[in-house]
């Protein structure tokens, strides 16, 4: 796997991902740099090649002089977002996605959800997109620090969310005012949906309600990534507040 441009580099050498080593631009042999120091100290192999054969290999065309090897990413366990909250002491914030397709989409959110204190996200195995090269470029390193979880079913994620004592939330039209909900008192986990169609009705039907944005112009709708960022960051003001 592939680890493409500064911030995302450096964010991986500074988390647990495994880096086999790590690609620079021939140019910056010999100079001062950060990332290269970084990769030394951490005792990761670096390679420098010329640009050319760099940005033959970027599957992104935004290498920035830097691309890193990387193992696979590793999923995590849904126990394992849940303990992410019992170990700082909060309680649960995840973030579910039902069928995001578009990797920029999954990044954008990955990112917003670090950013918010999110413990985790929960995806689906099939039809939907899972972690990739521009996933993790677009969460701008962000993803090093997101526990993901990958499921085979969503409706037994959302079973199992509960049986823990966490509210399960739909973010679609046709709910509660979100701005009017009481979202800071309990464990909480939100369903974001796809580009285009939403969130499932069988998924809706199987949550504890509907919070929706009070959108006021004539689209009637959000990009995902753009509603999960609104959706999360009115929970977290509500919990600090």
């Amino acid at each position: 796997m592939l680890i493409e441009g500064k911030n995302a580099v450096r964010e991986a050498l500074n988390s647990e991902i495994t880096i086999n080593k790590i690609l620079v631009d021939k140019n910056l042999q010999g100079r001062k740099d950060e990332l290269i120091d970084l990769a030394f100290k951490n005792k990761i192999r670096v390679e420098f090649l010329p640009k050319q054969i760099l940005d033959k290999k970027s599957q992104t065309g935004h290498h920035q002089g830097f691309i890193a090897e990387a193992v696979e990413f590793e999923y995590s366990e849904i126990d394992d977002i849940l303990a992410n909250a019992k170990n700082k002491n909060q309680q649960p914030f995840i973030v579910l996605l039902d069928g995001i397709e578009d990797p920029h989409n999954f990044g954008a959110i990955i990112r917003s959800c670090e950013c918010a204190g999110v413990h985790g996200i929960i995806i689906p195995k099939n039809r939907a997109c899972q972690v990739n090269e521009t996933v993790i470029r677009t969460s701008t390193g962000a993803i090093a620090n997101m526990p993901i979880a990958k499921v085979t079913n969503l409706k037994e994620a959302i079973d199992t969310l509960q049986k823990n004592d966490v509210w399960v939330y739909v973010a679609e039209t046709g709910g509660e005012n979100i701005y009017k909900q009481k979202l800071n008192d309990r464990a909480i986990a939100v369903v974001i949906g796809s580009e285009g169609n939403g969130v499932k009705q069988s998924i809706r039907t199987y949550c504890d309600g509907i919070l929706t944005l009070p959108l006021q112009g004539k689209v009637n709708s959000l990009n995902a990534s753009v509603a999960c960022g609104i959706v999360v960051f009115e929970i977290l003001r509500q919990r600090q507040v």
